[in-house]
């Protein structure tokens, strides 16, 4: 709670957040962040935290260290006690926590999770917000209509098995091939350990099936699908070429093949056919509606919620408002803060469905003998969360004020413009996974303890919750939304920035740090079947 706090409407709570300004140093006088009026407890904004005797001006002081991020009782809790942040409570205290105390994860009981037979369904549907005109980016535009913000070459496979051989067959293709074709940005192979040893008709092998088909055709590759196969896996490789399409098969074990080189002379023949027709490509003014976004969040702390979410938030509603598809992802960062999400889908439907998916969340879990404790991660615990309903109270931020339009099954193809849930696991390299199969061209990261995320497929953005981080990491962060915390900034001004930067870097004319350096994170299968 900062001196002559400012209030700011942002995914139903309010934000107080104070006049001052400068990063957070040794010696700067004590800030903290309090949310809303109900909460008893604030995050303590300072980049080295505060030591015992703090003194704040309305007369709060410190009984004891607090790290930055972590939370200081604003009064007196006792055992049994509501703790509450967002408005919303966070947890029950095991023990008495005095006012000033450090409110640490070991005096904090983790609530139960919502009753998921018990949330109101589109029940507070947000009225529609007013259009926004007038913004374009540079896009490819394929012949179904979708726009990519990459020229690609994409090369799947049917099975690991080929994976060694495609690497081969892709340094020759960039060293010998692609110069001859300017317009096309890269060629990259979309490698897996899924295809053969498995389960390949148990039921929920339906989600890695459907996540390597809907890859193969993100608007980003232009629909030259080709796929690598070996011959005898149990992942026949036609399954992954768009239905219609009768040719796009290299098969590793053709009897044609005489020996390895001929292998790659295949591999490398196929590729240049489909070089030539994605050199045709141009970049060309496209409509913001033509934009594909995901929003992640990936080594989140306390300050998540409060800064770069919120505008991660408030940059959704900017892209809904022009017509774009956003969709926002994670379901055990999500679980926790569905009753805020339930009433602001736009149909019973499409709230069931959302109920669905955590549902179906909560099964697989508890068949691996976990729960939705096993998140948050030790870093997200040393930036200050708690717990997981922290945490989610944060996550969902991202998602902004907008109606929720559709739900997605993990892999599934968006196909409706506007805000989507679409259901994926909590881990970066899954999640990112996943969303780009659900047509993704452009990713939104978040990120408070800082991780070097990138995808090879989309541009990522990387936002970073605190100022510290983003001038630590200057070449690897590429919007700093601490500026949040200190004043400097607020929530919508920051949300403009960023949607601004999400119009170059979709245009390539700005390039984020990832793609800068060539940091690329691996595709993760996300494959809740046996494996035999």
């Amino acid at each position: 709670m900062l001196d002559e706090p400012r209030t700011t409407e942002g995914h139903g709570a309010t934000e107080r957040l104070g006049p001052e300004t400068g990063p957070a140093k040794r010696g700067d006088p004590p800030r903290s962040i309090r949310l809303h009026e109900t909460d008893n407890v604030a995050i303590v904004v300072n980049a080295f935290g505060l030591p015992a005797g703090t003194a704040f001006p309305d007369g709060l002081v410190l009984q004891e260290f607090v790290p930055q991020g972590h939370k200081v009782a604003l009064a007196d809790i006792p055992e049994g006690a509501e703790i509450r942040r967002y408005g919303e409570v966070i947890g029950t205290a095991l023990q008495n926590v005095p006012r000033g105390a450090w409110v640490e994860e070991s005096r904090v009981r983790t609530p139960t999770a919502p009753n998921l037979n018990a949330l109101p369904l589109a029940t507070r549907v947000p009225a529609p917000l007013p259009p926004l005109d007038g913004y374009t980016f540079e896009g490819f535009r394929n012949p179904d209509g979708s726009v990519g913000t990459r020229n690609i070459l994409a090369i799947s496979t049917s099975v690991q098995c080929v994976a060694g051989t495609l690497e081969v067959a892709i340094r020759r293709i960039k060293a010998e091939l692609l110069p001859r074709y300017p317009n096309v940005d890269d060629v990259i192979g979309l490698t897996h350990a899924y295809g053969c040893g498995v389960a390949i008709n148990a039921p929920q092998a339906v989600i890695p099936i459907r996540t390597l088909q809907s890859l193969a055709q993100n608007p980003n590759f232009g629909g030259e699908v080709m796929v690598v196969g070996l011959g005898c896996e149990k992942l026949v490789s036609e399954r992954l070429l768009p239905d219609g399409q009768q040719d796009g098969v290299v098969r590793l074990q053709d009897e044609r093949h005489e020996g390895f080189g001929m292998m790659l002379d295949s591999i490398m023949a196929m590729a240049e056919a489909r070089l030539a027709v994605l050199n045709k490509r141009e970049r060309e003014t496209c409509p913001a509606s033509d934009l594909v976004v995901g929003l992640q969040c990936g080594g989140s702390d306390a300050f998540s919620g409060v800064t770069a979410n919120p505008a991660l938030g408030f940059a959704a509603d900017l892209l809904v408002r022009a017509g774009a598809t956003v969709m926002f992802s994670e379901v055990t960062e999500v679980r926790d803060a569905i009753h805020l999400l339930t009433p602001r889908a736009e149909t019973e439907e499409v709230a069931r469905a959302l109920v669905r998916e955590m549902a179906w969340y909560d099964d697989y879990l508890a068949q691996g003998g976990a729960d939705r404790s096993a998140n948050p991660s030790p870093g997200n615990k040393k930036g200050g969360l708690n717990n997981i309903v922290e945490k989610a109270l944060g996550s969902v931020a991202k998602s902004g004020t907008s109606a929720i339009r559709g739900v997605l099954a993990p892999g599934e193809r968006v196909r409706q413009k506007g805000l989507i849930f679409a259901a994926t696991p909590a881990s970066d390299f899954v999640c990112g996974t996943l969303q780009l199969a659900s047509g993704i061209t452009l990713q939104v990261f978040s990120t408070g303890r800082s991780t070097p995320y990138g995808l090879a497929e989309a541009p990522v953005i990387k936002v970073a919750t605190r100022t510290e981080l983003a001038q630590r990491w200057s070449d690897l962060i590429d919007l700093d939304a601490g500026r949040i915390a200190t004043g400097e900034a607020t929530i919508e001004e920051t949300g403009w920035e960023l949607f601004r930067l999400i119009l170059d870097v979709a245009s390539g004319t700005k390039k984020p740090w990832s793609d800068h350096w060539g940091l690329y994170n691996d595709l993760t299968l996300f494959n809740p079947a046996p494996i035999t």
